[in-house]
């Protein structure tokens, strides 16, 4: 890296945790590897005096303890998770936040009720434009206290795949992860799936709230107002080859029949085609592409290479349905969003 990484970023950096990159190789991502991302404190919650409330915009209010959503008809969604920030580590200059490399990401099997069938029981009103989702969690950005929270429209809001999630890979949420409930939006990138959800709120007017309207939006400058992030970029990792040097992570394969493999994803449509190069992207093969779990979940590829002695740059790219691909480089932005540049992995074979 051409900058230094400052104490505050390894303050984020040990608080947080990416999967690792060989975790690929799991169709769900075990919890304890799923990439996490905490803005403030993991927030002390009593189930037993826990309730989350319907209100605003709406001609019934509800409020509703977790035994009353679990009576409800539960629904699953299998889908892939990805922070807005992944790659942002690799852009100059660095946009000082959470560094991540490439590994936010994880996909899982979310049980709760669907968000629509709250939002019709509550009777939404005209009126109402935007969603407004409130976690527990509280804290201090760029001076604003506030707890966090994001919005919706509300013909988003009213999307099939939508869920309340208190179950993550049939086991009740962890702390860590929004116990007891989160906000599940299949397709757009991790910020919008609101942890520890406490209340739900119909507005009538664009909701300014920091973290959606100053905070996660795709700007060249400070001063410029930019375009909100939403839906995942078309992107593919590839499972490391061979065995890592302890520091450098540095990849070693032996000689011979190799089986390249990863995954890909987008939230914008479904993902199409996966390519592989040899050669650092001068000259690139298609990779063979297995379906996914849902229309939400990545895809595995794999791709046969026998492998000759020399040093090689591997690399990977997906393009979806949409007609979306991924760029060879990054784009800079002022939040390191949506960077969903080809991956790059230097290998040597003995």
């Amino acid at each position: 890296m051409a900058e230094g990484i400052s104490l505050e970023e390894l303050q984020l950096a040990a608080r947080n945790h990416g999967m690792p990159l060989e975790a690929l190789r799991y169709d769900l991502t075990p919890v304890g590897l799923h990439y996490l991302l905490i803005h403030y404190d993991i927030p002390a919650v009593d189930p037993d005096t826990w309730t989350l409330t319907v209100g605003g915009q709406v001609a019934e209010r509800l409020s509703l303890r977790l035994a009353d959503l679990k009576e409800r008809e539960a629904v699953e969604v299998t889908a892939t998770m990805e922070c807005a920030g992944n790659g942002r580590a690799a852009l100059i200059p660095r946009p000082v936040s959470q560094p991540w490399l490439l590994e936010a990401v994880g996909t899982a099997r979310w049980r709760g009720v669907r968000l629509a069938s709250l939002l019709e029981e509550a009777q939404l009103l005209e009126e109402a434009v935007d969603v407004v989702f409130t976690g527990l969690d509280r804290g201090i950005e760029k001076g604003v206290e506030q707890r966090y929270q994001r919005a919706l429209p509300v013909e988003v809001a009213f999307s099939d795949d939508l869920l309340l999630a208190y179950e993550m890979n049939g086991a009740p949420l962890l702390p860590q992860h929004g116990f007891p409930l989160r906000l599940v939006v299949p397709g757009w990138y991790g910020m919008t799936n609101v942890k520890w959800l406490t209340s739900i709120t119909a507005v009538d007017e664009p909701f300014a709230g920091y973290q959606h309207a100053a905070a996660y939006r795709l700007r060249a400058s400070e001063e410029e107002e930019g375009t909100p992030v939403t839906r995942m970029a078309p992107r593919s990792l590839m499972v490391p080859p061979g065995i890592p040097d302890f520091h450098t992570r540095a990849r070693t394969l032996e000689r011979g029949p190799v089986l390249l493999q990863g995954r890909a994803w987008s939230g914008h449509a479904a993902v199409n085609g996966v390519e592989v190069s040899l050669d650092d992207g001068a000259t690139w093969q298609e990779a063979a592409l297995e379906p996914g779990a849902s229309p939400w979940a990545w895809r595995r590829w794999t791709f046969g290479w026998e492998a000759e002695p020399g040093r090689y740059v591997l690399a990977c790219r997906a393009s979806d349905e949409a007609g979306n691909a991924q760029p060879d480089g990054p784009s800079w932005n002022v939040g390191g969003y949506s960077n969903n540049a080809v991956q790059r992995v230097p290998v040597t074979v003995a």
